[in-house]
């Protein structure tokens, strides 16, 4: 995106209307009193009746203008502040654009190698099974990210399957980990036991374990311990389920947590992580959580240890 030049930026435009919108009030009102001290001088000068010359309701017309100008100014400032964050919303989209466009043309190229390498060489068979586990990678990677795309416009329009039913939330992430152990093998996951036995909560599953595969595979992520470990506890209380997630990755830098949710949003880099992602991530998670009329917030302690993901979800009381 081309930088605009400083005279038809909107911040310069703003100021500048702005500040001729108070000069042109400030030139009427002062000369309006000028006028009226004139007018006195003449009014002592021949004796006349100042009533007939100054009327109440000429201040409630400057006091209605001044409340009109007031409200043009509002006016401005939030189309000003609607630009910016449209302006905003572009530069985040055609970041996204870019990384998710190397997302999907990094697998693709992987493969296109691989084939061409089958094409053209007679390959033992343990080299065959070798670069076909990497093709299954590189497929999985795909499918991943064109998943995450059609996951969202789903979510954003409405259109995502499945009903609320009351669940055991502890059961039903242990089933979601061993069920996919094959993604997690590097990951040591623990999925701490609830002190007050079953924690029962409504759930729309499928999106439920939408935001668990989020969560956990942005923990493995984001981890430089070379042993990710993630450790999953629940508490629960007359209104609500707690469940947090806490790993020992590189933590999360405090201006970023409430960030790190933005739709498109990437953090900050760290050279001890591989760079990549679309910014979708977070972004989904936390969308399901309001679809579940719940919410999602991060904590971390500072650079190296770790981060705290606390999902909070309504609860049903127990009968």
């Amino acid at each position: 995106m081309k930088q605009a030049k400083w005279f038809i930026h909107p911040v310069f435009i703003f100021i500048l209307s702005t500040v001729a919108l108070a000069i042109s009030l400030f030139l009427y009102i002062y000369w309006y009193i000028g006028v009226s001290e004139n007018l006195k001088s003449v009014i002592r000068r021949y004796q006349l009746d100042g009533n007939q010359f100054f009327e109440a309701q000429t201040w409630v017309v400057i006091l209605s203008l001044s409340l009109l100008v007031g409200v043009i100014m509002l006016g401005i400032l939030i189309i000003f502040i609607y630009n910016l964050k449209t302006l905003q919303l572009y530069r985040l989209q055609h970041t996204f654009i870019n990384n998710f466009t190397h997302e999907l043309k990094t697998p693709v190229t992987s493969l296109k190698i691989y084939l061409e390498t089958f094409a053209k060489y007679q390959l033992p068979r343990e080299e065959q099974l070798k670069y076909i586990g990497f093709m299954l990678q590189d497929t999985e990677r795909l499918s991943g990210n064109i998943n995450s795309i059609l996951n969202l416009a789903r979510i954003e329009s409405r259109l995502h399957e499945g009903e609320s039913t009351p669940v055991d939330l502890p059961e039903t992430i242990r089933q979601f980990v061993i069920q996919n152990r094959h993604l997690f093998h590097d990951c040591d996951i623990q999925v701490a036991p609830p002190v007050a036995g079953p924690l029962i909560c409504p759930l729309i599953v499928p999106l439920f374990e939408m935001l668990l595969m989020n969560i956990l595979t942005n923990a493995m992520k984001y981890n430089a311990s070379g042993k990710p470990r993630i450790d999953i506890t629940f508490e629960q209380d007359r209104h609500a389920l707690r469940i947090r997630f806490r790993d020992n990755g590189i933590g999360i830098a405090k201006e970023e947590r409430k960030r790190i949710f933005s739709k498109f949003y990437q953090g900050w880099h760290d050279e001890r992580v591989p760079v990549g992602g679309s910014g979708i991530g977070l972004y989904l998670v936390q969308q399901i959580a309001r679809l579940h009329h719940g919410k999602v917030v991060a904590d971390s302690e500072g650079d190296g240890k770790g981060a705290v993901f606390t999902l909070t979800l309504p609860a049903i009381a127990p009968k």
